[in-house]
């Protein structure tokens, strides 16, 4: 019991030696704080280091009242944790080109500039200056989508799972939607289709099996109640062997003879083909409309190479009827979006996507030309003492596109005693560096980083390698 009393009674001793809040204000060390963070946020971090301080006391966790000049330190590391921003850029040296976890895609340079012309300030968003009165924010990118694809009329909204939503909801509401059982996919995020039909009030109409759906399966579950067929691409997997299913033209032909629309849930947003870059064939936008789809859905972040965006495209008495639901608004695209989605568009119309939309001149980056970027890297880190190999690898589309597809790469590996050591640091560097681990080797794609963060990127490699 008596070393216990002293034991309490040297904790009270110490708790009364602690700074008031009011003391370490005064302090030199809170001034930059107080000017950086303003005086409520500075007080907060101050009284939590002062209440951790007293709590470490009570435990037996130190000996000794902290200084003052630590406790502010500790404010000051307390404040900075609580104000770093959790969004900021990384490089992709995965080799996995739309990588849902780092973003999906790059911006284009003229998608960036058009960013940083309509942020600071006001915009045309809503207003015709021409005419002086309101506008209306969907024909921004309207234009464009419908010379690129054919169809007659478009609305944007935020994503591609709002844009089917406002699909089924607009149009099928109370009545039966027809879809076959192969196509009930889910995609990232535990997102499916059929959670989401039941979110839309429509009743879901399943035919065919997991493997083979044919024509008759649709026709025979057309009924009054029927409104609409529905189609969703199976962007993120592939079934293969025993397969078959009807051709979207041969849907549509069905679907107009019977008198209700047909919908397609494109999803990648392809508008160029990737077979002539040794991609497999990926259905496109084009493809649906010319397919004579009535209402096609499809992402902005993806194949399309551009900012997360819910693309409709379709017949414009459909189209009318989605734009002038409730739901639109509360999914509508906003001035920075459809900025950066009118400038990717332009780059296909222009016929420059290839060359301006990063997607793009990834999936069509020579082998040659990833070779040759992946051995200057390997000589400066050699030159470096830092052990590297370059190695045959495969880079991947990835975003829920093309399952299964790969491009041919060279890896830049990386030799160490601790491959997850190593890769941990080059995760949290100031621009983190993300790459791959096998074999314990950490593996570095050349395909995937951006050209204007490959001098980061090595400074930061020899940097953290040099170190270990």
């Amino acid at each position: 019991m008596p070393k216990l009393a002293n034991s309490v009674k040297n904790s009270q001793h110490l708790l009364r030696q602690l700074p008031s809040v009011d003391r370490l204000l005064q302090h030199a060390d809170t001034q930059p704080l107080l000017i950086i963070y303003g005086r409520n946020l500075t007080l907060e971090a101050l009284r939590s280091v002062l209440e951790t301080a007293r709590d470490r006391l009570l435990t037996g966790g130190t000996s000794e009242t902290p200084a003052e000049q630590n406790l502010v330190g500790e404010a000051a590391v307390w404040l900075r944790n609580l104000l770093s921003p959790t969004l900021y850029p990384v490089v992709n040296a995965t080799g996995v080109i739309i990588h849902t976890n780092l973003g999906r895609a790059p911006l284009s340079q003229s998608a960036m500039a058009v960013i940083q012309s309509v942020a600071p300030g006001y915009s045309s968003l809503e207003y015709d200056s021409v005419t002086g009165k309101r506008g209306s924010r969907s024909l921004h990118a309207e234009a464009l989508l419908t010379r690129l694809t054919g169809a007659e009329q478009a609305l944007v909204v935020n994503n591609n799972a709002a844009a089917v939503l406002l699909m089924l909801i607009g149009l099928c509401r109370g009545r039966e939607v027809i879809i076959s059982r192969g196509q009930l996919i889910e995609i990232g995020g535990g997102f499916r289709v059929p959670d989401v039909m039941a979110q839309s009030g429509a009743r879901l109409v399943e035919v065919g099996t997991t493997n083979r759906t044919h024509l008759y399966d649709y026709e025979k579950a057309i009924c009054e109640q029927t409104a609409a067929i529905l189609v969703a691409h199976p962007s993120n997997y592939r079934v293969v062997g025993f397969t078959t299913e009807p051709s979207l033209l041969e849907l549509s032909d069905l679907a107009h003879e019977r008198q209700i629309p047909l919908l397609y849930d494109q999803g990648s947003g392809a508008l160029l083909d990737g077979s002539p870059y040794g991609l497999d064939p990926e259905p496109t936008v084009l493809d649906g409309m010319a397919a004579g789809v009535d209402v096609i859905a499809f992402s902005g972040d993806k194949l399309l190479g551009g900012p997360q965006a819910g693309i409709i495209c379709g017949k414009a008495e459909l189209i009318e009827q989605l734009k002038h639901h409730p739901l639109a608004r509360a999914i509508r695209a906003d001035k920075l979006c459809l900025a950066a989605l009118s400038a990717t568009l332009t780059h296909y119309l222009k016929e420059e996507a290839l060359e301006n939309i990063p997607v793009w001149q990834m999936i069509a980056r020579p082998i040659s030309t990833v070779s040759a970027t992946a051995k200057n890297w390997g000589h400066q880190l050699q030159q470096e003492g830092i052990n590297v190999q370059i190695l045959d690898g495969e880079s991947r589309v990835g975003g829920g596109s093309l399952p299964g597809t790969s491009l041919p790469t060279k890896l830049v590996a990386i030799e160490t005693i601790d491959a997850n050591g190593l890769a941990e640091q080059l995760r949290q560097a100031n621009t983190p560096v993300i790459g791959r681990i096998q074999d314990n080797l950490v593996l570095l794609d050349p395909r995937t980083v951006l050209p204007y963060q490959e001098e980061e990127m090595m400074n930061t490699l020899m940097a953290v390698c040099t170190q270990r």
